[in-house]
């Protein structure tokens, strides 16, 4: 982003202030995105649809008449992106096309992806506008470097691919990644690769924590809570849906499978009734759940870091896009067994929903799907662990898109730091 807004104001492009980048606030922050967007001529899409046509895959929808169904189809490896009334929309290759036209799951339509790039009117022009892995780095290092005494910057470990997996921790008495008694939150972005509002949403609650230190609350909450935010879970992947300068609708992290196929979707591979329903043992599928439960090194890295922090009591996922907030279980039908918990979740979550006017409901109320990692946390380690399915209407919304998600999601996160020290205090 940085490198775009040096480059426009040099060409006379946008005339922006210039600032220097280990000055800019949040505000500043949050305003270029909206205000870069508006302002960038905008190439058409349809020139840049060659690249996903050569993939084969197509726009599909199929019946779906419940949860059940919903289900069903995530285990053929369809991957749902939209739910309507009596039907469901996503992605597939010609195979899995094929797979459901035999089984008679009720194909109503199929679009090829350069035609459905062509009409996608929610498709940027680039990336450059969201923060990539380098920019993302640089300003939680910039985050860090500006509040040494409260801030530091780690990894929590590297990918297949050998980045690192960069972690900002806000706490008054701890550095690095070193123990603490303090009751813990964990905020984490980006699990999918294609979900980049979810990297915005987490550097940007980052940026307006510290800048917001000396507020009653928030100082509060700095010197009694220990604060992870991990804004790209899934580096390699992210990358790969934006380096050719068109988005390639990429999910899952960058593993080399047997068979020649690549990617093992981060959120199947958990230890969490893996690989069961609403998952797929396909590896080309986008649901493919991998070899075995935590065959991945990212959610290798996930599982040490709950477990080394067993002070954590809450934890946000952030998803895209849905306007949901989802609390356990999502691979099984059951609530929770535990009755205290089950209201903790209900409670924490409708307070959330109020704020953002997100819909908070049970995770297999929507589809069942094994695997995942909000449902691994809260069953291992005992944290109240959300999945929050953030706004809008596609995977790429732009960036007028940002400012709203950003400043309902800092309400919610900032309450859910509130109830941290006691998650249950609130029933």
């Amino acid at each position: 982003m940085l490198k775009l807004l040096l480059s426009l104001i040099l060409t006379g492009t946008l005339a922006l202030p210039v600032f220097a980048a280990e000055n800019l606030s949040f505000d500043q922050l949050l305003n270029q995105l909206t205000r870069v967007e508006q302002e960038i001529p905008v190439a058409p899409v349809a020139a840049q649809a060659s690249d996903r046509a050569a993939d084969g895959r197509y726009w599909v929808t199929v019946k779906a008449a419940d949860k059940h169904a919903r289900t069903r189809l995530l285990e053929a490896g369809f991957d749902i992106v939209e739910i309507e009334k009596g039907s469901v929309s996503g992605f597939a290759g010609p195979d899995l096309l094929g797979l459901l036209s035999s089984k008679s799951f009720g194909v109503v339509s199929k679009v090829s992806m350069a035609d459905y790039a062509a009409r996608a009117k929610d498709f940027p022009s680039q990336d450059a506008i969201y923060h990539n892995y380098q920019e993302t780095y640089d300003l939680l290092k910039q985050l860090a470097a500006a509040n040494p005494d409260i801030a530091s910057l780690f990894s929590i470990g590297k990918t297949v691919e050998g980045r690192d997996i960069w972690c900002l921790r806000i706490n008054s008495s701890v550095k690095g990644d070193g123990p603490s008694s303090k009751p813990g939150a964990f905020f984490m972005g980006n699990l999918h690769a294609r979900e980049h509002l979810t990297t915005e949403v987490s550097v940007l609650l980052a940026a307006w924590l510290l800048e917001h230190r000396n507020d009653a609350d928030v100082k509060k909450y700095i010197s009694t809570l220990d604060i992870y935010i991990a804004p790209m879970a899934n580096p390699d992947g992210s990358e790969f849906d934006i380096k050719t300068g068109s988005y390639q609708y990429y999910r899952k992290n960058m593993a080399k499978n047997a068979g020649g196929s690549r990617g093992v979707d981060l959120n199947r591979n958990f230890d969490s009734w893996w690989c069961e329903s609403g998952a797929s043992t396909y590896p080309g599928s986008d649901t493919y759940c991998g070899p075995k439960a935590f065959s991945e090194v990212e959610s290798q890295n996930i599982k040490r870091f709950f477990e080394a922090r067993r002070n954590l009591k809450t934890h946000i996922t952030y998803h895209s896009y849905a306007s949901e907030i989802l609390y356990p279980w999502g691979g099984n039908d059951a609530d929770v067994p535990e009755e205290k918990d089950k209201k903790a979740f209900i409670k924490i979550a409708t307070e959330m929903g109020k704020l953002t006017n997100y819909e908070p409901r049970k995770s297999s109320d929507m589809y069942v799907a094994t695997g995942d990692s909000a449902d691994w946390a809260y069953a291992a380690t005992g944290v109240l662990a959300f999945t929050f399915e953030l706004e809008g209407r596609g995977f790429y919304p732009g960036a007028a898109i940002v400012k709203g998600a950003v400043e309902r999601n800092i309400k919610a996160a900032v309450y859910l730091l509130s109830v941290t020290d006691n998650p249950y205090k609130v029933i």
